[in-house]
């Protein structure tokens, strides 16, 4: 297994002043690709997210998606487009939330690393390009 992967994600939680784990996060892309592919992780205890595995939904029928997040990136030329969703609704609880899933959109060069920091509160929250 690789040690990481070329998308990365890292939660805190600045209300509680740590890192935020378990948060259930989502990565699809590239947009506009068919069929789009979709991929799934939870934080781990120090907020971040290293690696992704394919994604298939309990309503999905049929084998299990194989594929790495290398394998997409390395079949898309040029510029992509990926959007990270956070289950923020699910770690701060039902209703204890102005925002209960968090999206990010951004945009991916090829053979290039991305960090993408969420900064949280149950009232704001705030992003960046990592390093």
């Amino acid at each position: 297994m690789a040690a990481k992967d070329p998308i990365t994600c890292h939660v805190l939680d600045t209300t509680a002043g740590r890192p935020a784990k378990s948060i259930r996060v989502r990565l699809e892309g590239p947009r506009g690709s068919q069929p789009a592919k979709e991929f799934e992780s939870i934080t781990d205890d120090d907020g971040r997210i290293k690696v992704w595995l394919p994604y298939s939904s309990a309503t999905s029928s049929g084998e299990v998606p194989v594929y790495t997040l290398d394998d997409v990136l390395g079949q898309v030329e040029g510029s992509s487009i990926w959007t990270l969703r956070f289950d923020i609704e699910g770690y701060y609880g039902e209703g204890k939330t102005f925002f209960p899933e968090a999206v990010i959109v951004f945009r991916v060069q090829k053979g290039q690393h991305y960090h993408v920091p969420l900064l949280l509160s149950p009232y704001s929250y705030t992003t960046y390009r990592g390093s």
